[in-house]
């Protein structure tokens, strides 16, 4: 494992297709890589449209298999870059079954394994249990040429649980794909209390597993589809922290951005010496963690 890794996140809006959207990756995948980039991170379904506002059986059309045109044609990108892609696919695993799906690219273009969202949403303008089946590949870090990468979606960012697993089997960064926003009606004083949940939430990740957390969001208007709600505005905010939660790079709320960030993985090691919560861990009085609730 290198001693740091250089890491690029491309927080884009949605620009009308899949191959418009998939040719602005490739372009800032060019310019991050430029620029020094080893990992690059990309936003959750990044290929179209946030299509979960709504429920359509037509919108399964956007669905693939993985491996897959997109894997495909981003590990193309990852080979001649020479870096590794984490990227985020609607994927068709059968007649009916259907993931909302992360992937890890090597820097010599190789699909070397997927993470299938477990947390799935059902919330107003995001209807994604309609779409997702949770995802049955457990939380097991990726091995890559840079070191674990523990991969989650979106929703999973909320958990916890999640984070930790993630770090008992050993990821170096935690990395999550993203798509969340706003939705108009609510007032300006929730808005910018749910920005902040959703920061707090993963720099507390960071902190309490003492690993870097890179995270990715859309950013832009998207409208209802069906023309009865407000849309999403999503909020962008971008990041990378530290081990300590301490911010190494933020984009914006409002336009796309290349992010750029340097990773000391050593940093792990040195805060867990001085914080050492694995250590501490009381895993004999934690049974009742697989209840629902503890009535």
């Amino acid at each position: 494992m290198p001693a740091s890794i250089e890491v690029a996140l491309i927080q884009d809006q949605h620009r009308g297709s899949a191959d418009a959207n998939l040719a602005s990756i490739e372009r800032q995948l060019d310019a991050a890589a430029a620029d020094g980039a080893q990992l690059v991170l990309l936003q959750e379904l990044h290929n179209g449209a946030y299509f979960c506002q709504h429920q359509s059986t037509d919108e399964f059309e956007r669905a693939e298999p993985v491996p897959g045109p997109t894997s495909e044609r981003l590990g193309a990108v990852a080979k001649r870059l020479g870096i590794v892609i984490v990227a985020s696919v609607f994927e068709r695993r059968a007649a009916g079954l259907y993931h909302n799906t992360a992937i890890v690219l090597e820097n010599d273009g190789r699909l070397l394994a997927r993470y299938r969202k477990m947390h799935i949403p059902d919330d107003p303008g995001f209807m994604e249990k309609f779409y997702f089946t949770p995802g049955d590949l457990g939380f097991n870090p990726v091995q890559t040429s840079l070191g674990k990468l523990g991969v989650l979606v979106c929703w999973d960012q909320w958990y916890p649980e999640a984070a930790r697993l993630m770090a008992l089997a050993g990821a170096d960064v935690l990395l999550y794909p993203t798509a969340i926003g706003w939705d108009s009606n609510d007032s300006d004083e929730e808005q910018r209390n749910q920005r902040q949940a959703w920061l707090l939430a993963q720099r507390g990740h960071a902190v309490c597993n003492s690993i870097p957390v890179l995270s990715c969001n859309r950013t832009g208007v998207e409208p209802d589809p069906t023309g009865h709600g407000p849309g999403i505005r999503f909020w962008g905010s971008s990041f990378v922290c530290g081990p300590q939660g301490e911010y190494l790079a933020q984009a914006g709320t409002d336009d796309p951005a290349l992010l750029r960030a340097r990773l000391d993985l050593q940093r792990t090691e040195d805060v867990r010496r001085i914080w050492p919560f694995l250590r501490d861990r009381r895993i004999d009085a934690y049974a009742d963690l697989v209840k629902r609730y503890r009535d």
